[in-house]
This record gives structure tokens, C-alpha cells and sequence, in this order.
């Protein structure tokens, strides 16, 4: 799933693309991308583009006369661009925005689709999508201290809950665990002072680090490889590979379609974690579904 730094890459390149732009058409290639009535989005073409704004995973771009679309691209949604206006094919397409002779695709892969468009009139409106979870990049050390201790959960889920923390999913959540040194099935209550800052520390600095780096991958460009799944990556997808620091084998736990990936001699003491018992304990800290994880709200 697209997080902080991928979102952040994709709302900087839609900034330089398509503010101040006219909206000429907006064509649905999935109607149950869609998931508002009112207003119509055929109220949205010939309308300015007149900012690009990221709201946690999501992507709001405003219109002229106070309109909001509102996209969510879920685990396997990405975005493409085209100068030229071309479709990428009508089985993966949800929508084309398109702009005078150039074109925005929001696709998804995979025969599930979660990806969504809100159609929204008002800043309230739009603002009702962004996560209630602290902006890790712009929060304080005592602001995280409190929202790790607001509930009592492992610092995987902790990390992930958009409530808590916005922005970070599986990928990066466990390259933060892995900089900070910590198990990803600790407790978030059971942080000393010194960890919480190591964390606090770990996530500001690997969530801006990847940031730059997207940023200098893509460059005047636009991203066509967005994935969690990166060889420069330290544990995350990188099962049996040698961890950079100790060169152990990177260990995982999985439950269901979920992966975690850490390395024993760095984060757990030495102590493997990948058994049964603790798969399903890491896997009932977590919500059921996706679609629960992403949009939990207080």
C-alpha cells in the first residue's frame, strides 16, 4: 500500500502537473469506484484545479467552487500519467481525469477492488478523511509519548493505526521498528522514556530519508514503480536476506496476507519470533480486514 513517502512523492509531481489546470473530463472506467451520490461527479469537469493535498494514505485534489475529490488507492491502487492522454487498458482503469491532451489514471491490480473516490463539497467534508492520527513528521516527542500509551497494543499496530500515527503501513513500519532496534510485538505501554525516543527518532528519520529518496528516484518525472518491496529496503520483504547491520537472516511472522519482517539480533535479543503463537497474537492486534484498519475512526 502507497504510505507517507509514496503519497507524499505522488502529491508534490499531481502539484507541478495539474494545479491551475482546467478538469475537461472525468470518465469512469469502474462504477463502484465511486462511493458518492451527491454531489454528481459529473458536476466536476471544467472546473480549475486549485491544490493537491495529502490526508494521511489519501490524496485530495480541490476544485473550483469548493469541490473535493477524494482518492484512497488501498493496497494495489496506483496512479499514472500520461502526456498524451492514453488509457492504460479498461481492465485495471477506475477513472481518467483528463486535462486538455494529458491524462491522470487512477488503476488498481488484482481482482479485488478496494481503491475509492469520494466526490465532496466543503474543506469539512474533505477534512472528515484525514486520519485522526498524529502527522509523524510534525508531531512532538510528548505528543507520540501519548498517543503510544493511549492504547495498549504491539508498536506494529501501534505504528499502523491511522487513529495513533498517520501515513505509515506495513513496509515502513517495519523499517522504523528495525532503526529504532525494537521488537515489532513489545507493547507500546512498556516503552521506557529512551526507547520511545529512539523510536520517535527512528520514524522521523526513515520516513524522511525514503521521502528524499522517491523524491530523487522520480526526479522532474512521475512515480511508475511504486512499491513496498524495495532491495534498499533494511528487513521489510526481505525474509532470509542479511540484515545491513548484523548480517543475520531477516526473520518474519506471518498471519493471513500479513507480513512482518525484523531481524532477531538487532530488534529481539537474538530471540526469533516467527512461531505460531506469536503469528496469531500479532495477528489479533490487528483488525480483520483492510478495509477495518484504514478506516477506524474515533
Amino acid at each position: 500500500m502507497p504510505e507517507l513517502p509514496d503519497i507524499t512523492v505522488y502529491v508534490e509531481c499531481l502539484r507541478r502537473r495539474i494545479v491551475g489546470r482546467t478538469l475537461t473530463t472525468l470518465r469512469l472506467g469502474n462504477p463502484f469506484f465511486l462511493r458518492t451520490v451527491t454531489p454528481s461527479y459529473k458536476d466536476v469537469p471544467g472546473r480549475e484545479v486549485l491544490g493537491v493535498d495529502r490526508l494521511g494514505k489519501r490524496i485530495s485534489i480541490g476544485l473550483r467552487g469548493d469541490l473535493h475529490l477524494v482518492v484512497h488507492l488501498m493496497k494495489l491502487g496506483r496512479l499514472r500519467w500520461d502526456d498524451h492522454g492514453k488509457g492504460p487498458g479498461a481492465k485495471l482503469l477506475h477513472v481518467t481525469f483528463g486535462f486538455d491532451t494529458s491524462a491522470l489514471h487512477v488503476i488498481e491490480i488484482g481482482a479485488k477492488k478496494r481503491a475509492s473516490l469520494h466526490v465532496v463539497e466543503g474543506l469539512a467534508a474533505r477534512d472528515a478523511f484525514r486520519p485522526a492520527g498524529l502527522e509523524p513528521l510534525e508531531c512532538s516527542l510528548d505528543a507520540f509519548r501519548e498517543a503510544l500509551v493511549r492504547e495498549n497494543h504491539t508498536l506494529k499496530r501501534t505504528l499502523t493505526d491511522q487513529r495513533l500515527i498517520s501515513g505509515i503501513g506495513n513496509a515502513y513500519s517495519d523499517e522504523i521498528l528495525h532503526a529504532a532496534g525494537l521488537s515489532p510485538v513489545m507493547l507500546s505501554t512498556k516503552l521506557d522514556d529512551e526507547a520511545s525516543a529512539r523510536l520517535w527518532a527512528a520514524m522521523r528519520g526513515t520516513l524522511s530519508s525514503w521521502t528524499e529518496r522517491l523524491r530523487a528516484e522520480v526526479g522532474e518525472g512521475f512515480p511508475a514503480k511504486v512499491t513496498a518491496f524495495r532491495p534498499e529496503m533494511a528487513v521489510h520483504g526481505r525474509f532470509k536476506a542479511p540484515c545491513p547491520q548484523c548480517h543475520s537472516a531477516v526473520e518474519r511472522i506471518v498471519y493471513a496476507d500479513r507480513e512482518t519482517n525484523y531481524c532477531a539480533q538487532c530488534q529481539t535479543a537474538g530471540r526469533r519470533l516467527a512461531d505460531r503463537a506469536l503469528s496469531r497474537l500479532l495477528g489479533k492486534d490487528w483488525p480483520r480486514t483492510l478495509e477495518e484498519l484504514e478506516e477506524r475512526r474515533p
